[in-house]
């Protein structure tokens, strides 16, 4: 897959740019087909290559990630969007989840670490940086308590529940077919399935909150 993955990056320092496209490119395989740090050449470069992904930083000048992202998809660009960032904010990873970004690393990960959760997100995953999983856990405790409601793993079938035990090992789509011995599409429909009746947009989510649910259990 690196040989074919194609992204561009988006920061507005110059040498964390250069220094990732030939970390990507010549380490790892992945076409940086275009860096910027410029919004408006960020546009360009999205309709003349379309991007597998897009690469950005959070912390810009003069407009923020949050702001580019919201930009772009005013304009129609769709392309899927991993922060890498130094912010290791609960705010800031709260605002990108809400924002739809499909993964959240930051920029003292290892680089084949950071290679690895780019991969992955190409691949239909979304990948937080695991330093942020602590914090991932508040966020959604404390969307339960802004609704009001107890989400219930009770809600879940058997088999959901089996799947959500191996999502929240971190297992892709195929990984967790082998092991049931299920199709890979028949997997795709339960996840959806899950994220519906438990009110979650991710599999990373849906991973955070089995993880919470299995330590109140121990707890009590």
């Amino acid at each position: 897959m690196s040989e074919q993955l194609r992204v561009v990056l988006v920061d507005d320092h110059s040498l964390c740019r250069r220094g990732l496209t030939e970390l990507l490119t010549h380490r790892y395989g992945i076409t940086v087909v275009g860096a910027t740090g410029d919004v408006h050449e960020l546009s360009t470069l999205l309709r003349d290559h379309k991007p597998d992904l897009l690469v950005m930083d959070l912390r810009m000048e003069p407009l923020d990630g949050m702001g580019v992202l919201a930009q772009i998809r005013k304009e129609g660009h769709s392309t899927p969007v991993i922060i890498l960032t130094m912010s290791d904010s609960e705010a800031d990873l709260s605002s990108a989840l809400r924002a739809g970004v499909r993964g959240y690393l930051l920029k003292d990960m290892a680089p084949d670490d950071v290679a690895d959760a780019i991969q992955r997100v190409a691949a239909g995953e979304m990948v937080v940086a695991p330093a942020m999983t602590v914090k991932m856990i508040g966020i959604l405790q404390h969307g339960q308590n802004e609704k009001e409601t107890k989400t219930s793993l009770t809600l879940l079938t058997e088999r959901e529940r089996e799947i959500l035990q191996l999502l929240a090992r971190a297992e892709s789509n195929k990984a967790i077919a082998r092991t049931l011995g299920i199709s890979n599409d028949t997997v795709k429909q339960h996840v959806r399935h899950i994220l519906t009746k438990l009110h979650l947009t991710s599999r990373v989510e849906a991973a955070v909150l089995f993880a919470v649910e299995q330590r109140d259990t121990e707890i009590r």
